[in-house]
């Protein structure tokens, strides 16, 4: 579950004959705004991905169940986001809180959501397109989106005391005449009904032992929310604690049932799920329509031009011959099935790491994808680097060779390098004979335009551009791979689909599906002489 704070809040003074409404309202969700949830997550809400209908979300304080204050009474859509308005319970909890906001304690507004259907970018940002709402809370942290401040807040409730006496006097007239004279109605009656809610001020409020999860949720949070749970925390232990083990237990291995133990977040992602292949040359819409492929048209026999011989006699004339190349989609998914009980014990930022982890396993399979469509589609240059050091002759004639061969018949000229990782090391340990390294850093002392083939850095796949050519560094590519590419011919057509849910009753359980659709396609040039493979795409050997 998503836990959002929004911005724009107010508390409505409006009075109906008189009386305050005790009802908040505002923005619960702005469409199309960025926010960072707790665990660094970026989440993007697009319009109409919260319900206006169905089950009414709870009001909260601080996301605490056992602190529910209200219920939202209205849920209106805009252009702009999602606008709520909540009424407060007539309760304790209720009134204290209302006392709060008045106070200024309580000054920003929290959803809490649970993602059912979204798409996550390559940036990481997860975009949310429907969500169940659970709940809004009032919180007292920084809120994710500027502006989360309460700009009204509706006074106290008229007091009660009338209606108590109008009681007492329909009490007192069954009772007996000789006996009304000698009791006091307003005296007693002032004293034992409270006028104002400023005893929730006066009294300090005892909290029960927090739970392992609520801890742990606390200490993920960190801040001052940490600060309250644990002094919740101590402040309970000493309470029940006997008087033996006041004074006797003061060592950790006497108390194990008292200790949590702390999961330390966020997960350490092993696995940057970027897409170098696909990042490079960039995506496609795919196209509308049914059937699994679709026809991408190619020209194998242009037209023809020549210089008239004679005045009079026929010009050079040729048909054009255009083949029907089929692209065939294919899907590409994945899917984890979650236990009720790991989503009811767990925080909600654990969850994010296993549904983030799924939608990253589809970016990392359709790279593969790419760049394995992409070798299958090469072409043997017949050139070879030889990796010595002190040697980049034979780097630029392989180079240069396989500029000549892309060029020769189209007039285009190559602008990717793609390369294996070992090759992309090769490249950045390569020495002249004065043992200064052929692709420096940018901006290195003394070298800054000198002896340089292009620049190099080794904190970044993106930071080599050999001979000007854009390198693309791939863990997915096999060793020793080395391509040099013309490339507007490789086309890459994509169209995710996101995540699916659908509930499992009879196993207790959700089932979370991530997929998409993907394409790939490579554009050739008439080349007679040239072996198997696109000419746009070049095979350097690696030895």
């Amino acid at each position: 579950m998503l836990k959002l704070i929004s911005h724009d809040l107010t508390l409505d003074a409006s009075k109906v004959e008189g009386v305050p409404s005790r009802t908040v309202s505002g923005v619960a969700v702005p469409y199309g705004v960025a926010a960072t949830v707790s665990d660094g997550t970026k989440v993007i809400f697009e319009a109409g991905s919260l319900p206006t209908d169905g089950k009414a979300p709870k009001l909260y304080v601080n996301h605490d169940s056992e602190q529910a204050v209200g219920i939202v009474t209205e849920r209106v859509e805009t252009s702009d986001g999602m606008m709520f308005s909540a009424r407060f319970s007539k309760t304790s909890r209720a009134d204290e809180a209302l006392q709060l906001s008045l106070d200024g304690v309580i000054d920003s507004v929290s959803v809490g959501v649970n993602p059912t259907k979204f798409k996550i970018k390559d940036d990481g940002t997860m975009v949310v397109q429907a969500a169940d709402w659970l709940e809004i809370s009032l919180v007292t942290g920084r809120p994710a989106f500027s502006g989360a401040v309460i700009t009204d807040v509706a006074a106290s409730e008229p007091e009660s005391i009338p209606q108590v006496e109008t009681e007492i006097t329909n009490i007192q007239s069954e009772v007996p005449e000789q006996e009304k004279e000698t009791m006091s109605v307003e005296t007693p009656i002032e004293a034992a009904i409270p006028t104002s809610p400023v005893v929730f001020a006066e009294t300090k409020r005892e909290f029960r032992m927090p739970s392992a999860g609520e801890y742990l949720a606390a200490m993920h949070i960190g801040g001052d929310t940490f600060r309250k749970v644990n002094a919740a925390f101590h402040d309970a232990a000493r309470k029940n604690q006997s008087a033996i083990e006041a004074v006797s237990q003061d060592l950790t291995s006497d108390t194990p049932g008292l200790l949590p133990v702390p999961v330390l977040g966020p997960v350490f992602q092993n696995y940057n799920f970027l897409r170098p292949t696909v990042a490079a040359f960039g995506t496609r819409a795919m196209p509308q329509g049914s059937g699994i492929s679709f026809t991408r048209p190619s020209i194998t026999t242009p037209t023809a031009a020549g210089k008239q011989t004679t005045q009079g006699t026929a010009v050079t004339s040729q048909t054009m011959v255009l083949a029907a190349n089929t692209v065939t989609r294919q899907t590409v998914a994945g899917s984890i099935q979650i236990a009720q009980q790991t989503m009811d014990f767990t925080d909600p930022a654990a969850m994010n790491v296993i549904l983030n982890d799924l939608a990253g396993q589809y970016l990392k399979q359709t790279d593969d994808i790419a760049i394995d469509y992409i070798v299958s589609q090469k072409q043997a240059s017949g050139f070879t680097w030889t990796v010595t050091a002190g040697d980049a002759t034979t780097l630029m004639n392989a180079i240069y060779g396989c500029a000549e061969n892309i060029s020769s018949t189209t007039n285009l000229f190559p602008t990717h390098l793609v390369v294996s990782p070992n090759v992309w090391a090769k490249l950045g340990a390569q020495l002249d004979d004065r043992k200064r390294p052929l692709f420096p850093a940018i901006g290195a002392p003394g070298l800054m335009g000198q002896n340089t083939l292009g620049a190099g850095n080794a904190t970044s796949w993106s930071g080599m551009n050999p001979l000007g050519l854009e390198i693309v560094v791939d863990g997915n590519a096999a060793s020793n791979t080395m391509l040099v590419v013309h490339g507007p011919a490789i086309e890459l057509y994509e169209a995710q689909q996101g995540m699916r849910s659908v509930e499992v009753p009879d196993l207790l359980a959700r089932t979370f599906s991530y997929y998409g659709y993907f394409a790939t396609f490579a554009q050739d040039a008439q080349n007679p002489s040239a072996v198997a493979g696109s000419q746009f795409i070049q095979a350097i050997t690696v030895a």
